[in-house]
């Protein structure tokens, strides 16, 4: 490690963000890096076609009768059991999956008091309801691993807090206090339909804290140096036990100003930028990927001039991909792909369609018209879906995100499990796979897991829909029946991967060139191996009715969208097999409904 070339890169971050105060900070990070650098394994720096990556919570998987929904901490595990995460692992295995899954991102897995791990009380253990650090480092043997990073807010039990509440130094600094009647509030943006402040008690009397997602999850004081140092500390702990990925959690919120908006305020990219500087020196191929559910320029922002985030998260695409889906009508999830710029070097997106939180339709804005909208949101309460909402600045409310599982968000009302469900499903999938990027795969999406409503009815909250969590026995069970849904999800999904893998044109950093079909049910777009030498066109079929073209007239859209972009590799291709077919093709490309092609030569 570079010692004076990480402090040329950290000390202009630390002027702005601190002034006088800045120096010490500076010695004080220099200091955790000289300590951690040594202890940190050596990391690929690198990703290519194989690095599908799993979303999943530590324990998605218990044995015995330890399974059940719960927002605390549940403490120990039952006796003569296997830990959550060992189950996990096993199962994994048992399910073929491990050479088809190259990163596992386990949920927030320290101890917790709600939000399913969101709200955390310890940085530095694992829950004991899950297993031990051995257990993360069992996974970390034979997967890449991946971290939350929670670090806009502390759960109100942790020792932090307690410490604020009981006045002692430097906890004081540790959370933001603000006045309830202080007209700037009005300015936050605000992600929920909640009080932006709570009122706690102190041992000096009442105080309100800045509460931005939930009254038990208190925003952290960025401005305080010791706050960052405490991060910083838990983030390279991270990186030795084994991390590739460290997700910054909810960081558009970081930093806090009166008189903003509060969000994406440019102390937040400073902050961003330190870390970046910090890993690439300490623990060089660290990927730090930005959570920010937000529209499209708004997220994008975080890959900076290429000194930001390394990865962030593809957003816009769920709902988009779901509408299109729904609609027959791939028009929307067309332009926005060829519009789209991209990522700086070294840099990609984290594709996905589902994950442990609803589908958020903040990144639809000026991406889909109002009427389009607003049937979308009668699609999702039509199949059992909920729509969770967000504070306005005028005191309304409005969608935030919508909370349904995607296999059950692609059913027909009252139809589950049925084959068009599971046909157009695997198609939402297909495409994700396929798109310029890494694919983010999250649990409940590999067997097809329907709207979780006795997780929503015991909780009360949203987003149990899409958090349920198995026993190993029923898990097995549910898969044991080749023809049910469950079953054929998952075979569907492990051939998916199985055929991704051997595809050198899936790359993330593959070029992607959208083409011009000339129908608005039919999305087409060519990807290209980093060397130019493969090439994958791939057809998805979003409507309802069966779609064809002859070999020379896709021949010729391809060369029309390469040069439209510029790109002289895209002439020439004519597909002669479907990768995912059985026949070579004839004259003519033929899709289902719902189907999708990888044609190649």
């Amino acid at each position: 490690m570079d010692t004076t070339a990480l402090k040329r890169c950290l000390r202009p971050r630390l002027d702005r963000l601190y002034g006088e105060r800045a120096n010490a900070c500076l010695d004080r990070i220099v200091e955790l890096a000289e300590r951690y650098a040594p202890r940190i394994p050596t990391r690929k720096s690198t990703w290519d076609q194989r690095d599908a990556l799993l979303i999943t919570y530590g324990d998605m998987i218990r044995e015995g009768d330890s399974t059940g929904d719960r927002d605390d901490s549940a403490g120990e595990m039952a006796t003569g059991t296997r830990p959550p995460l060992q189950c996990l692992g096993a199962w994994l295995d048992e399910a073929g999956l491990r050479p088809l899954l190259g990163v596992v991102h386990i949920l927030p897995f320290c101890p917790y008091s709600s939000d399913d791990g969101f709200s955390v009380i310890d940085y530095r253990r694992v829950d004991p309801a899950l297993g031990d650090w051995s257990d993360v480092a069992a996974l970390g043997n034979s997967y890449r691993m991946m971290f939350d990073l929670v670090l806009n807010h502390v759960s109100a039990q942790s020792e932090w807090f307690q410490a604020y509440k009981a006045r002692r130094a430097p906890f004081t600094e540790y959370f933001i206090e603000a006045d309830p009647s202080d007209e700037r509030l009005k300015q936050v943006v605000r992600p929920r339909s909640l009080p932006l402040l709570t009122e706690v008690t102190t041992v000096d009397g009442p105080r309100h804290v800045w509460t931005t997602f939930s009254p038990d999850q208190i925003d952290l004081n960025f401005a305080s140096p010791d706050v960052l140092l405490e991060m910083l500390d838990v983030l390279l702990g991270y990186l030795q036990r084994g991390a590739w990925i460290v997700r910054l959690d909810a960081i558009a919120y970081l930093w806090k100003r009166l008189g903003t908006s509060c969000i994406h305020l440019e102390e937040t990219h400073e902050v961003v930028r330190l870390m970046r500087d910090l890993v690439d020196a300490v623990a060089p191929g660290t990927i730090l990927l930005t959570e920010t559910n937000v529209p499209h320029e708004e997220n994008f922002s975080y890959f900076g001039a290429g000194d930001e985030a390394r990865m962030v998260y593809q957003f816009s695409l769920a709902p988009l991909l779901l509408e299109a889906l729904l609609s027959g009508d791939a028009s929307l999830l067309q332009h926005w792909l060829s519009t789209l710029e991209p990522p700086p070097p070294g840099c990609t997106v984290l594709n996905f369609t589902a994950s442990h939180d609803g589908i958020g339709v903040r990144p639809l804005e000026g991406l889909m018209p109002r009427a389009r909208f607003d049937r979308l949101i009668e699609a999702v309460d039509a199949r059992g879906g909920r729509v969770s909402t967000k504070r306005n600045a005028d005191g309304s409310d409005s969608p935030y995100e919508l909370n349904i599982t995607y296999y059950s968000a692609l059913g027909e009302p009252g139809e589950e499990d049925s084959p068009l469900q599971i046909e157009r499903f695997l198609a939402s999938q297909a495409v994700m796979l396929s798109l310029q990027g890494m694919p983010g795969i999250y649990f409940h999406s590999l067997i097809g897991t329907p709207n979780h409503r006795q997780g929503v009815a015991e909780i009360g909250r949203a987003r149990s829909i899409n958090r349920r969590k198995f026993e190993l026995d029923e898990l097995r069970a549910r898969l044991d029946d080749p023809e049910a849904a469950p079953r054929r999800v998952l075979d569907g999904y492990r051939r998916l991967l199985a055929v991704r893998a051997e595809q050198p044109a899936f790359h993330p950093e593959g070029a992607q060139h959208v083409l011009d079909l000339d129908s608005p049910a039919v999305l087409g777009f060519l990807r290209t191996s980093p060397d130019g030498r493969e090439r994958v066109l791939v057809l998805a079929n979003c409507g309802p009715q069966p779609w064809e073209i002859d070999r020379a007239a896709l021949s010729a859209a391809v060369r029309e969208g390469g040069a439209a972009g510029g790109h002289a590799t895209a002439a020439g291709l004519t597909p002669s097999r479907d990768l995912l077919g059985d026949d070579s093709l004839a004259e003519a490309v033929r899709l289902r409904p719902y189907q999708v092609a990888w044609l190649v030569e």
